[in-house]
């Protein structure tokens, strides 16, 4: 019944996202003067959806291989550390954020625990 109720979740949220999606794609088409088919708007769906999956994983991954609960910003800078564009924006709206909140900027935390052998700093020769 579980897996029952979820399935049932998973496409509300594809409806959802099929019905934002189309009107998009409805008034772009309109304004340039354009068509496309519910083909088109529902591959993109699945595209987007796919995509959506896929990120979402990725962050719970990340929040859990720090040893939380919950999702940070730090999850998000670090998915986007491949897309320098988007990386770029995600900054950007971070300092917004923070100093709308009267908060400092985050400084780059230094790595804990001891670092790996040979890694560390050379022992002095006597």
């Amino acid at each position: 019944m579980a897996t029952n109720a979820a399935e049932e979740r998973e496409e509300e949220l594809k409806s959802a996202l099929w019905y934002s999606i189309g009107q998009y794609i409805d008034e772009e088409t309109i304004e340039q003067n354009i068509n496309t088919t519910p083909q088109f708007i529902g591959a993109l769906t699945e595209l987007v959806y796919s995509q959506i999956e896929n990120t979402s994983r990725d962050l719970e991954t990340f929040a859990k291989h720090a040893g939380r609960k919950q999702i940070t910003m730090d999850d998000v800078m670090l998915l986007s550390r491949r897309n320098e564009g988007l990386e770029t924006l995600l900054r950007q709206k971070m300092d917004e954020i923070i100093a709308s909140d009267g908060r400092p900027p985050a400084v780059e935390k230094k790595a804990k625990g001891r670092p790996a052998k040979g890694k560390g700093k050379a022992k002095a020769k006597q």
